[in-house]
């Protein structure tokens, strides 16, 4: 495999011949030279490829070149002598792989609005921005695995499909085999999903916590990192009907030692795109958040606060008239409460714990109060939750109780309440979405930019 662009900017000035593989993004004629600046996608900046016109000698094949070709370019990586470049291609041979025609190529060479880039999300990667969108994620995603591994956890893999729903809110997408002109019909007149594919309702998944904490009560530490599905009308910039969810599940674990991993992964996490994206990060700061490498510095520098549900409400109903949605004690944080917590009476990452058990998941652990259950929210400035988890309910009767509050079925959840039946300790974990994550490091503004092919309503094109 020949060497990546990224790395052939960082060679020394040699008479090695070397190859560069890649797309055109830039043309510039002069009369005696061809400049082209050439991407493959692996570093933000071009290698730019200096043709000789009358070593060349080959005009027809320079004419076809235009911006979106690919090429593969041969000769050797010497010093520039341009000032944006410390080193570029002296351009012995090149070849036309693929033409674009320009007049019909959707990325001329212009400023598109990211509006216009969703549309063209085939195409898209091939910009600056996306390009950057794309490494930061792989690192991120690197980053994921690395942290884990180096801590003892190990990877799970959990169903995509599942008869359970790990949330309890039924936004779930239903999968089947039967046709929707003629299904099977019960005596009642509901349709008999027994003579469905999987004999039983299915749906994609919303989570994958529940098989996980199956795996933690075996492994003691898990984690999953999959897609994840909600059926959820909604049309909001921080809102997906798919994406990837990272679950850590970790057994003889109580929700102090979930907050102090929570917290020591996300550093983690920033950390790795501080020290491995500081070019997209520069562009990231430039042009879309201001600071946003100062932001990612702090966080992994700052102490998180802890504080329980209570005392947030408390602190917010001082400035009740700051915000959209009124502040009380039993109804869920908004986004301008969790954002007013980190930015203005903080101003560091807070961790709220100890909700009311009506506004959370029927799994987690109840507090010796009967009102609270020992969840945990991380909220960072500027996104507001970023992640959230929870000690599970260890206790079979308090469990089966709770999912019985919540109009859940408990025999549909006996294997769950088998793992409280045979040999139950304690045990948490949390959720991390991922395009969170990436929207909340690059600084982008809508969650659709982030993943590659973005799915919500309305819009499973590509």
């Amino acid at each position: 495999m020949n060497e990546r662009i990224s790395a052939l900017l960082k060679r020394e000035p040699s008479q090695e011949v070397v190859q560069a593989e890649g797309w055109v993004r830039t043309k510039r004629d002069s009369k005696t030279v061809c400049f082209l600046e050439v991407n493959d996608g692996s570093c933000l900046k071009g290698l730019q490829v200096v043709i000789d016109k009358e070593q060349f000698a080959n005009d027809a094949l320079l004419d076809s070149l235009s911006t979106g070709s690919s090429v593969i370019c041969k000769g050797p990586i010497v010093e520039s002598s341009g000032g944006s470049q410390r080193v570029e291609m002296a351009s012995l041979d090149v070849k036309l792989i693929g033409d674009c025609p320009t007049d019909s190529y959707p990325l001329q060479k212009k400023r598109h609005t990211i509006e216009y880039l969703r549309e063209i999300a085939h195409l898209r990667p091939r910009t600056n921005m996306f390009g950057a969108v794309t490494r930061v994620r792989n690192t991120l995603s690197y980053a994921v695995h690395q942290y884990f591994q180096e801590n003892g956890f190990v990877y799970v893999n959990t169903p995509i499909i599942s008869s359970s729903d790990a949330e309890g809110a039924g936004q779930q997408f239903l999968v089947t085999t039967l046709d929707p002109k003629n299904p099977p019909l019960t005596k009642d007149g509901n349709v008999d999903y027994s003579k469905d594919f999987f004999g039983k309702k299915s749906f994609l998944t919303v989570s994958g916590q529940l098989e996980g904490e199956a795996y933690a009560m075996a492994m003691k530490n898990i984690y999953t990192f999959g897609p994840t599905f909600r059926a959820e009308n909604s049309n909001t910039k921080r809102h997906l009907s798919e994406f990837w969810m990272v679950e850590p599940e970790m057994a003889f674990c109580n929700n102090d030692g979930n907050m102090e991993i929570a917290e020591s992964f996300l550093k983690y996490l920033f950390k790795a795109v501080l020290e491995n994206c500081e070019e997209d990060m520069a562009f990231f700061s430039k042009f879309v958040e201001k600071g946003m490498e100062e932001t990612l510095r702090s966080i992994v520098d700052t102490p998180f606060v802890r504080l329980p549900y209570t005392e947030a409400v408390k602190e917010l109903e001082k400035h009740a008239s700051k915000f959209s949605f009124p502040v009380s004690w039993g109804s869920d944080l908004q986004s301008e409460h969790e954002k007013f917590l980190t930015e203005v009476v903080f101003k560091s990452p807070v961790i709220v714990t100890d909700y009311p058990k009506d506004i959370k998941a029927f799994y987690m652990k109840l507090n010796d109060d009967g009102k609270t259950v020992r969840g945990m929210d991380v909220l960072v400035p500027r996104l507001g939750e970023i992640i959230g988890g929870s000690e599970r309910e260890a206790n079979i009767d308090i469990l089966t109780s709770r999912m019985l509050e919540m109009n859940l079925n408990p025999e549909e959840y006996w294997w769950y309440l088998d793992l409280r039946r045979f040999g139950s300790v304690p045990h948490a974990g949390f959720g991390l979405g991922f395009e969170r994550a990436v929207q909340y490091v690059t600084g982008m503004g809508n969650i659709r930019d982030v993943i590659p092919f973005p799915r919500a309503p309305r819009l499973a094109d590509f």
